[in-house]
């Protein structure tokens, strides 16, 4: 028959081995859940200034197929989004801006994305 003390003051000798390895396991864990985490938040940053400047260069296309001058748009590109550079084609009955950013965000991890852009709208100004 067993004792009815026996296991309730005796340490568990089982697991003594295993203590503080969860600690550990979180430990080992912790920097590739951050490190995705942060790559997540940066691609998501990334897609923004994406959209942000294809939506600056549809608006710079219309405005200098309105008969803008290319100071103008380049200006009001500048403010929609800062940094961006203009480059203007025309093709055909076609007046094309081409834009192209180069993102400062994560601390300058993503130096090196140049991101890209390019709208078309009938040229109506010439």
């Amino acid at each position: 028959m067993r004792s009815p003390t026996l296991g309730r003051n005796q340490p568990n000798r089982t697991h003594r081995g295993s203590r503080g390895s969860v600690t550990a396991e979180f430990a080992a864990v912790m920097p590739a859940v951050l490190l995705v985490l942060v790559a997540c938040l940066l691609s998501l940053q990334l897609a923004g200034h994406q959209l942000r400047l294809q939506d600056a260069t549809a608006d710079t296309a219309r405005s200098l197929a309105r008969g803008d001058g290319q100071s103008v748009a380049a200006a009001r590109l500048g403010s929609m989004v800062a940094g961006a550079h203009l480059q203007v084609t025309y093709r055909e009955d076609l007046v094309c801006a081409e834009t192209s950013l180069t993102p400062t965000i994560g601390a300058g991890l993503l130096q090196a994305i140049t991101l890209r852009a390019e709208s078309c709208a009938l040229d109506g100004g010439r």
